[in-house]
């Protein structure tokens, strides 16, 4: 009999696009349990916090509290921006590290953010910040599963 060998077509479709689908869903799984415990801890970066101390900033003009507050930081920019929050607390920002000052005491946290390789890539596309490529990513694999749930019905 001759024409097209649909059970071996059907065999080789069944595993190749499985190892896709297989790859897929550990990524999914993987930022799933991380994404479901957020409230216990942040799954795309690392955040690491540090003290030091400079000295007080209590008597330092509004108008001059963040270019004092670098300089006695002995930082070597601007920050992006700052905010102050209250009178006693002044943040300033900068990629990846946030600087918040306490007036007063001049008691300093350096707090440092670093993503999680691969965790924060995986993460991204599983809830779908990269919007369009992802939704077209996510189609395919759903029509994946689709094929292999119908073609391992012919494995056998």
């Amino acid at each position: 009999m001759s024409g097209i060998p649909w059970r071996r077509w059907s065999i080789v479709l069944h595993r190749d696009v499985g190892y896709v689908a297989v790859a897929l869903t550990i990524a999914y799984s993987i930022s799933g349990l991380a994404v479901n415990h957020i409230a216990d801890w942040n799954p795309n970066y690392r955040v690491t916090k540090s003290f030091t101390t400079v000295e007080s900033l209590a008597s330092v003009p509004a108008t001059d509290l963040v270019p004092a507050a670098v300089e006695r930081l002995r930082l070597t920019e601007a920050p992006r921006s700052s905010f102050q929050p209250d009178s006693n607390t002044l943040q300033l920002f900068y990629k990846g590290t946030t600087y918040h000052v306490d007036l007063p005491t001049g008691k300093v946290m350096v707090e440092a953010t670093q993503s999680r390789p691969v965790l924060y890539e995986m993460n991204q596309l599983h809830l779908n910040h990269a919007k369009r490529a992802w939704t077209w990513i996510a189609d395919v694999y759903a029509l994946a599963l689709l094929l292999i749930a119908i073609t391992g019905l012919f494995v056998l």
